[in-house]
């Protein structure tokens, strides 16, 4: 972890964080605190801005700034009950989605409890004006049952004083052979309404719609409405794109790397009657559009690591 105070329970005083914050502590720093059926939760401040992670999952499920307020989608009926997913937030599903490999829809990452990793090694870029945390999983001997690969998954999510938030998944096949993975940032947005809400940077691009069969189409429309339920999944994808947001006035913008497909949902009314944990009107409060390695799957030999990025930032529309 990166703060500019201690933060409960780690047991060791975090590395200074820069000059600016240190004049003023509470303007950056990393507290641990415990959910109500005491997980661990993580919660980066830094200026106006913060972030709140669980450690089921490595799940952030909170982003907010003073000026929008909450920016990400939790669902009412969310359960925060191991081994159940949290709904809403940013869930990484790995190493499949919509598959059952594993048994465990949307992959088993997102049900495990992670650990801070104090002292991860060296990752690339500056991250001197960023409040991040460090989180680590590797398989159990009953994931290896149903995955039968050896992985060390990091993460590192970072939060700037303009309220940027960036999530590093870096995967390292600790094997003596190859596997195949597939990873999604299964990012919830709040909106509005999603009939007041557009997308932009997809036009032209090819798409699989996963409500005719998996049909290939190309995206015709400046930008992608919303009038009934979404499934897609648009291959090799542009790697920024803006969700506008008419009624809130403001635009989140999505920049990816490594993560060549971008998935967007909204299950709509009917789906979301047969949906435990969604209340039946809530899926006019949001709107999945995620970054993805999903069309062709990532193959690791043993030793190789693979890394991919994803970024939001927030565009206030005056």
């Amino acid at each position: 972890m990166n703060a500019s105070a201690p933060t409960s329970g780690a047991g060791k005083r975090p590395p200074p964080y820069p000059h600016k914050a240190d004049k003023n502590p509470l303007q950056s720093s990393v507290e641990l605190v415990k959910d109500k059926n005491g997980i661990s939760q993580l919660i980066l401040r830094n200026n106006d801005a913060s972030a709140t992670v669980s450690l089921l999952g490595a799940q952030v499920i909170s982003w907010k700034t003073k000026r929008t307020g909450e920016l990400l989608f939790l669902s009412k009926k969310a359960i925060f009950n191991p081994p159940t997913a949290v709904r809403g937030g940013i869930p990484i599903c790995f190493p499949e989605f919509k598959n059952n490999e594993t048994r465990e829809d949307h992959g088993f990452v997102r049900n495990r409890i992670w650990v801070i990793e104090e002292n991860p090694p060296h990752l690339s870029g500056d991250f001197s004006a960023k409040v991040y945390v460090d989180l680590f999983l590797k398989p159990s001997k009953e994931d290896a049952k149903i995955w039968p690969h050896s992985f060390e998954f990091r993460l590192r999510i970072s939060l700037t004083a303009l309220g940027i938030l960036s999530l590093t998944s870096r995967i390292r096949n600790v094997d003596c052979k190859n596997f195949s993975f597939r990873i999604v940032y299964h990012t919830y947005l709040s909106v509005s309404d999603i009939c007041e809400v557009r997308i932009e940077g997809l036009e032209t691009q090819y798409y699989l719609d996963n409500l005719l069969q998996k049909q290939r189409f190309t995206e015709q429309g400046a930008s992608l409405t919303f009038e009934s339920e979404v499934d897609r999944v648009y291959t090799d994808s542009n790697n920024v794109l803006a969700v506008r947001d008419h009624y809130k006035k403001r635009t989140v913008i999505i920049r990816k790397d490594g993560l060549p497909d971008t998935v967007v949902w909204n299950p709509w009314d009917k789906k979301s009657k047969f949906i435990a944990d969604l209340g039946d009107k809530e899926y006019q409060e949001m709107l999945c559009v995620d970054g993805a390695a999903l069309e062709n799957p990532i193959t690791l030999k043993p030793g190789e690591e693979w890394k991919g990025d994803l970024e939001l930032s927030i565009l206030l529309i005056s």
